[in-house]
């Protein structure tokens, strides 16, 4: 009877670290996520302030060139 009660407590120990260890990787998956999220967002707004910042530089370039933004049609100018 001795080794069977050994098995059984070295199984529910074995299934109680298994469950340890599933929480642990739940609460690290949840911290990745958010950082993830956050690095989006920093992304974003990093990408929308380059946009606004080239705003003026291209359209100094293009008069500059002698054309408007957007007056370019197909890699081709306009006549």
């Amino acid at each position: 009877m001795l080794w069977p009660m050994f098995f059984l407590t070295l199984a529910f120990c074995g299934i109680a670290v298994l469950g340890v260890l599933a929480v642990r990787v739940g609460l690290e998956v949840r911290r990745f996520s958010r950082a993830v999220g956050d690095s989006s967002e920093r992304i974003t707004r990093a990408a929308e302030n380059l946009e606004r910042a080239a705003m003026p530089l291209a359209g100094r370039a293009a008069a500059s060139a002698g054309n408007r933004p957007g007056d370019e049609r197909d890699g081709q100018r306009g006549s």
